[in-house]
Parts: structure tokens; C-alpha cells; sequence
């Protein structure tokens, strides 16, 4: 057992570097961040939301590294698309950190947490498992990806179109700032990477080779959790350094893992593994927010 100072209560070391190894091979074997898994089970333990959304941030940037040094090295990130998303999303997390600020001195952040978890979770995961459902079910042209389908989208017609020789495109610079900012600000607010969201956002919306997205994810998602850590640190005192030491720990060795596993799966299973892990993830919120709480009334100090 170990006492976390800011959290204000002891831990299970080894159940702590269990559960981010898992998340941080979740994190290597999708391309997502992990946050949208490690947020609430670090709440299921008992550990304050503010303190588990800024602290989870840590986890975050760390397997995201680790994973982004996998796939630098298969040549699977597009550098010019990522700093587009990583400057939206440095604007983003700015104002999503000043939000989270204002909603934990009001005292509603939990309630808002939890129902962005519940719809955001559910929306993109079921939507992800439909559309793999009906390649199972062979309503898809054989052989044709759904996800390179030639129509074109918004990021083709709007203005201030730059190529993109590593992902094959020439888009506008608008839908890849305005994505990253919207990633940013929801990274700031909920202690996610928002990879659940960007990935599927960069096939669908501007229309990336898969083979790139994962990469290009884990760069943004890197950028923008770091400046999350740093920001909370700074302005809501919210971040554990001996939690966030344990998760970083767990989580670079269990992303190393996942990353290798990754590589053996097609694309069509990783789309199915991280539907399936979002819509079971928003199903935990949704119970959350139905149960009764244990206590009617809770008495908090300080931020929370």
C-alpha cells in the first residue's frame, strides 16, 4: 500500500500498475489514449474525479509515447497532419482546463463527466460496431474498405487546402484545426486523449489511409495530455505526482505490448475491439449515473 497525498488515501500498488499496464496495452493496440478507460476506473477505486481526470492526463502522454516510438519506426505517422491537430488541440485543452476550473469550484463536474462520457462513448462505439456489423454481414462491396469509400467530404471543399503526401490527401488546414480543438478542449475537461474520438473523426472526416491514423493519433493526443498535466498542475493543483509515477509506469510497458499485438490485427478488428471497449465503458456511466449513491450527502474541502 502507498498514500497518495493529493488524492488523500492509500492504494494497492500492484493493483494500480495492473490496471494501467492494461489500459496502456489498450492504448498501444487501438491508438487511443487510454483515458476514457482509466478515468473511470480510477474513480470505480475511489480515487476523487478532479484528481482522477488531471492525473490520468500523466498516463496518457506516457503511452502515447511509448506508442508513437512504435509506430515513428513502421513510418505510420503523417508529421504535417499532426501539427495541425496538435495546434488546435494546444487552444483546445487551454480552454477545456479553464472550464474544468470553473465547473469544480461550482461543484457540478462529476455530473457533467459522467453524462459526456455516457453520450460521447456510446455514440462513437455504437456507431463503430454497426458499421462493422454490416461488413460481416457482407452488405460492403468485397475487397472495398467502407473506410476509403471515394465520396468526397467538407475537408475537400473549404478553403486553405494544403497537401498531405504521407496520408495521400489535399484538404483544407480548417477541419483538422477545428477537430484538434474540440479534442483539446474535451481532453482538458474529462482527462481523456480523445483518440476514441480523433480516430474515428480523421477516417470518416478527412478521409485518412488507416495505416497513418493510429500514428497521427498518438502524436496529437501526446501534445495536447502533456499541456493538460502542466496546465492542471498549475491552476488546479489536481495532479497526483505518486499516482501519476505508478500509472506511467504500468502504462509504457503495457503500450509496447499492445502495439505488437496491434500489428497482427486487420483493420476491421481493431475498429471492433474499440467499439466494443466504448459502448461497454458507457454502459459502466450509465449504470453510474442511475444507481443510487452509496452516501445521500458528502461533505468535500478544498477544490472538490
Amino acid at each position: 500500500m502507498i498514500y497518495l497525498p493529493i488524492a488523500e488515501m492509500p492504494v494497492n500498488v500492484a493493483l494500480i500498475l495492473l490496471v494501467s499496464g492494461a489500459v496502456g496495452f489498450v492504448s498501444g493496440l487501438v491508438g487511443v489514449g487510454g483515458g476514457f478507460i482509466m478515468t473511470p476506473t480510477l474513480m470505480f477505486l475511489g480515487v476523487p474525479p478532479p484528481v482522477a481526470v488531471a492525473t490520468g492526463a500523466s498516463q496518457i502522454a506516457a503511452t502515447s509515447f511509448s506508442g508513437i516510438m512504435t509506430q515513428t519506426r513502421r513510418k505510420s505517422v503523417d508529421w504535417r497532419m499532426g501539427m495541425l491537430l496538435s495546434i488546435g488541440g494546444i487552444l483546445g485543452s487551454a480552454s477545456g482546463v479553464w472550464l474544468f476550473e470553473q465547473l469544480l469550484r461550482l461543484g457540478q463536474l462529476d455530473l457533467l463527466i459522467s453524462l459526456l462520457y455516457l453520450v460521447l462513448l456510446s455514440s462513437v462505439g455504437g456507431l463503430m460496431l454497426a458499421e462493422n456489423y454490416q461488413i460481416w454481414r457482407g452488405r460492403k462491396t468485397r475487397g472495398v474498405s467502407i473506410l476509403r469509400r471515394p465520396a468526397r467530404t467538407i475537408a475537400h471543399t473549404l478553403p486553405l487546402r494544403m497537401a498531405f503526401p504521407r496520408s495521400g490527401l489535399y484538404i483544407s488546414v480548417i477541419p483538422p484545426l477545428v477537430l484538434g480543438y474540440g479534442v483539446g478542449a474535451l481532453s482538458g475537461v474529462m482527462g481523456i486523449g480523445g483518440g476514441f474520438i480523433l480516430i474515428p473523426a480523421m477516417i470518416y472526416l478527412l478521409r485518412m489511409p488507416t495505416n497513418v491514423v493510429v500514428g497521427t493519433s498518438l502524436f496529437q493526443v501526446l501534445i495536447v495530455s502533456s499541456l493538460v498535466v502542466i496546465l492542471q498542475s498549475a491552476r488546479t493543483q489536481t495532479v497526483d505526482l505518486v499516482l501519476a509515477a505508478l500509472l506511467m509506469l504500468g502504462g509504457v510497458f503495457g503500450a509496447q505490448l499492445g502495439a505488437l499485438v496491434g500489428a497482427r490485427l486487420n483493420n476491421e478488428q481493431v475498429r471492433g475491439i474499440l467499439g466494443a471497449l466504448l459502448v461497454a465503458a458507457s454502459l459502466f456511466f450509465l449504470y453510474e449515473l442511475v444507481s443510487p449513491p452509496a452516501e445521500r450527502f458528502v461533505l468535500a474541502g478544498g477544490l472538490w
